[in-house]
């Protein structure tokens, strides 16, 4: 997968293209610390880690792979020089996360495997059960379900044997996720209740906020977002990672707003931006303040968060640009102006089309074909605000927050 990465930019001294081809022959010297390349002479292998060092650090370019490889590279030669190549598995293993984090999912795939075959037997329980999760992971982002499902059979498997009760949740979550992701909410929602009781039962917080998580999602698919909320809420006090409160918050902020709660929604959706600024979540948080501003028919807020998005869109993934540009459109159709709306429409569908966004494009084609029968997207008709005990206790809870940030 890296070698097409690096024959696949335009330019081939691209970045990019550089970075591939260093991650390449980076997986290709650690292919001969593997058991049947033991023969390797020390000459050739030292030679080939000079070789693959120099050109990773001769890349004009400052960035966190550059540092993984160069990690990685490091720690293929102290394995290679003491015979141990278990020393190689930390390097690999960030590397794997990082991709995975940056949506290279395939060259996340090819990293993690090649750590489980260099490590086979040698590896420690614990970094075994990491190991297969993470690959778990990955491959239900590639919606290779099936396979994703059978790694987390087996780190759940080894976690119990170890004991790992915190691993063993995490694979039953991981199972439950893909009934999720294939659509089956009705048994996804038993499993995430199961799961919120026995993490709790286990004192494991951090599994009981991803089964809160979890289940909020499913309910607010389910269009019950007034019973969501206040597991998501749950969640977001439990969960210690700040990125993963950050992108709760967001999701509560898009459910309120949902349920014609605007006030609140901007509440969860400023206090995600305060915690989360400078991450992949505060864009989106932005992007959520815009709309919220645009259902408002506030032109001048609108104008405020569009211009804030626009500072920055060099950012954003291709689905976030497509969701700019396709709130712009809802907002100027809103605003009463179609030729503005039509042309951020179409710049949308275009890139939806390059990247092969297919839910976007079917969305667009809908929201443009709206606009060419009323010659206007119709404004949002302000919902009736749900309330009810636990709700209000969580807009309390979303005042005070604010206050504090």
């Amino acid at each position: 997968m890296f070698l097409a990465r690096a024959t696949s930019e335009p330019e081939m001294g691209a970045p990019a293209a550089r970075l591939g081809q260093a991650a390449f022959l980076t997986l290709r010297l650690v292919d001969l610390l593997l058991p049947g390349q033991s023969g390797t002479a020390p000459d050739v292998f030292l030679y080939q880690a000079s070789a693959t060092e120099r050109y990773a650090r001769e890349m004009d370019l400052d960035s966190p792979e550059k540092a993984h490889l160069l990690a990685v590279i490091k720690g293929a030669r102290d394995a290679f020089t003491v015979e141990q190549t278990t020393i190689a598995v930390p390097a690999l293993f960030a590397y794997g996360h990082y991709l995975e984090e940056t949506s290279h999912y395939e060259e996340a795939l090819d990293v993690l495997r090649a750590l489980v075959d260099l490590g086979r037997e040698k590896l420690a329980t614990r970094d075994a059960i990491a190991t297969t999760l993470r690959v778990a992971r990955v491959l239900r982002k590639l919606a290779r379900f099936d396979e994703a499902y059978a790694s987390y059979e087996e780190a759940g498997s080894l976690a119990l044997v170890s004991g790992d009760v915190y691993s063993e949740l995490l694979s039953r979550l991981g199972r439950v996720t893909i009934l999720w992701n294939r659509g089956n909410l009705a048994e996804a929602e038993v499993g995430y209740r199961q799961l919120i009781d026995d993490a709790h039962a286990a004192g494991q917080p951090d599994a009981e906020a991803r089964a809160l998580d979890g289940l909020a999602s499913t309910l607010g698919l389910r269009g019950r977002a007034a019973e969501a909320i206040p597991y998501a809420w749950r969640a977001f006090e439990l969960y210690e990672d700040r990125s993963a409160r950050v992108r709760v918050l967001i999701a509560m902020g898009i459910m309120l707003r949902d349920l014609g709660d605007l006030d609140a929604a901007e509440r969860a959706l400023r206090a995600s931006l305060a915690q989360g600024n400078g991450t992949e979540h505060s864009e989106n948080a932005v992007l959520e303040l815009m709309e919220c501003a645009s259902q408002r028919g506030d032109r001048f807020g609108y104008a405020r968060w569009r211009d804030e998005a626009r500072r920055r869109e060099s950012r954003f993934m291709p689905s976030m640009r497509v969701d700019f540009f396709l709130k712009q459109g809802v907002a100027e159709g809103r605003f009463g102006s179609p030729g503005r709306a039509e042309e951020h429409l179409n710049t949308a569908l275009e890139i939806a089309q390059k990247f092969k966004l297919h839910e976007y494009v079917f969305r667009l084609e809908g929201l443009k074909q709206n606009l060419r029968e009323s010659d206007r997207l119709q404004p949002v008709e302000p919902a009736e605000v749900v309330n009810s005990e636990s709700l209000d206790a969580v807009r309390a809870s979303l005042r005070e927050l604010v206050a504090v940030d």
